[in-house]
């Protein structure tokens, strides 16, 4: 594999830990923000105290996760499986890009919210695309794992189901995406010695 595609796929386990630090720092910034309860967007409103260094996470997870699934794109390539998989991953940098550029309360965020919706489709087009690929095995329990996680997050359109917990909810399914995007990285960064390069 060539060195630009691992230093590429090494990004999956950059953006995550750029996103958490900058939610942790932000909500410090913050004063009293509890994570548990209140919203990851509020974190970036318009006049709230960490709203920019709050885009400037987001944006550059954004451009990373862009980066990270090119190399991703191209390490499916040089398997020769779909890379379908990580295509759909560009629809959450496009929803991390708008959700940045276009804070609460305007009307827009919401609407750049919305593609970070697809990001599941990712992991259901990796267990039927990926299934035969030998060397992609782990990925299937990491796949199952992250779905669990989404739908958790997803508990976030049902207030009777940890109704005051709503940044939590919210975080499951942070951490669903955030864990897919290292397991994939370390997936494809790291092959069997049988097909390494000597």
């Amino acid at each position: 594999m060539a060195k630009q595609t691992r230093i590429l796929l090494a990004l999956g386990e950059i953006v995550p830990v750029i996103f958490w630090a900058t939610l942790v720092l932000c909500g410090f910034l913050n004063g009293e923000y509890d994570h548990l309860r209140r919203l990851v967007s509020e974190l970036g409103a318009i006049g709230a105290p960490s709203q920019h260094v709050f885009m400037a996470g987001l944006l550059a997870c954004a451009a990373l996760g862009v980066l990270f699934v090119i190399g991703l794109a191209r390490a499916c390539r040089a398997r020769g499986i779909s890379a379908a998989p990580a295509w759909i991953l560009l629809a959450f940098s496009a929803s991390l890009a708008g959700a940045a550029l276009f804070p609460l309360p305007l009307r827009l965020h919401l609407w750049m919210g919305l593609p970070s919706i697809l990001t599941l489709l990712s992991p259901l087009a990796a267990l039927m695309l990926w299934r035969r690929e030998r060397r992609l095995a782990g990925t299937v329990p990491l796949a199952l794992a992250v779905l669990v996680l989404f739908l958790l997050g997803a508990t976030a359109f049902w207030p009777e189901i940890m109704g005051t917990l709503l940044g939590l909810k919210q975080r499951f399914f942070h951490l669903g995406w955030s864990l897919w995007f290292v397991g994939l990285s370390r997936a494809f960064r790291h092959p069997l010695k049988e097909e390494s390069n000597p």
